[in-house]
């Protein structure tokens, strides 16, 4: 099946006189003949909870990817609070405040939940960020997560759903700016779903941005203030959740076939 024609994406991005802190202009990712991420430009906005949705193979962790500096692009650009980080490596792009997580697991399964989180912060010991306690700290952020009644059980040992919990509570440790989060809420029951939207509710509230790929699309549609959709690794729309549940495209090439598998729009 050919890709659908680009749509014109509705009006999205900072509030007016703001620059987005996060921004992409331009991005083309190419695998051999395949191209994986096709002239995306995307903001992401402080404060504020953007969704990144589209079908599986979509492009979405690519670009993902290229945002965090673990992915080269074939062409294009991407800013951090307005500076072109493109040719930065990851390392440096977290020490501007940038922290992912990953649609695969990416914890130390042998240590405790405690010192998965803590472990960040001992990475950051020689950067020239200046740090507060990181005992204190990472009780603060476990707190914070709703992890402290499991701080010292092995992740290996915890339902998958809190675990997931835990890779962005290590992200937190790195106090960073922005937060990219790949299909965080997978494997959670609907307690821990609500649970974690309070939780993403919160950090926006407290200024951070958030960018979040998810194919629990009700989760989505309730969290983000702003969504792009990728389709055949371009960018079909922008917009507000009431805008992209009226798009035809979006209806077209995601939304219709995940109101049929029981994901729908609600």
């Amino acid at each position: 099946m050919p890709p659908p024609e680009k749509a014109t994406p509705p009006g999205n991005g900072a509030p007016p006189g703001k620059a987005a802190l996060l921004e992409t202009r331009g991005i083309t990712v190419r695998f051999g003949g395949n191209t994986a991420v096709d002239d995306v430009g995307l903001t992401v906005d402080e404060g504020r909870i953007t969704g990144l949705i589209g079908p599986n193979g979509a492009g979405k962790t690519t670009l993902f990817n290229t945002v965090t500096g673990l992915q080269k692009p074939a062409s294009g650009t991407v800013l951090l609070d307005g500076e072109d980080i493109t040719r930065l490596s990851p390392a440096r792009r977290a020490r501007r405040g940038m922290a992912r997580t990953f649609q695969r697991l990416e914890l130390f399964l042998s240590l405790s939940v405690r010192d998965n989180v803590r472990v960040a912060g001992d990475i950051l010991r020689g950067s020239a960020r200046k740090r507060t306690d990181l005992d204190e700290e990472t009780d603060g952020i476990l707190e914070r997560t709703g992890l402290t009644d499991m701080a010292g059980r092995d992740v290996s040992d915890i339902p998958i759903g809190r675990a997931r919990v835990v890779e962005v509570a290590r992200a937190l440790m790195t106090s960073p700016r922005v937060l990219l989060l790949d299909e965080p809420a997978s494997g959670q029951t609907e307690r821990e779903t609500d649970a974690f939207a309070e939780l993403l509710t919160g950090l926006a509230g407290d200024g951070l941005a958030i960018c979040l790929v998810e194919h629990d699309l009700p989760l989505v549609m309730r969290l983000c203030g702003a969504i792009h959709v990728l389709d055949y690794g371009a960018l079909i729309a922008s917009g507000t959740p009431a805008e992209i549940r009226e798009s035809p495209e979006v209806i077209a090439a995601y939304i219709g076939t995940a109101s049929t598998t029981g994901e729908g729009v609600r």
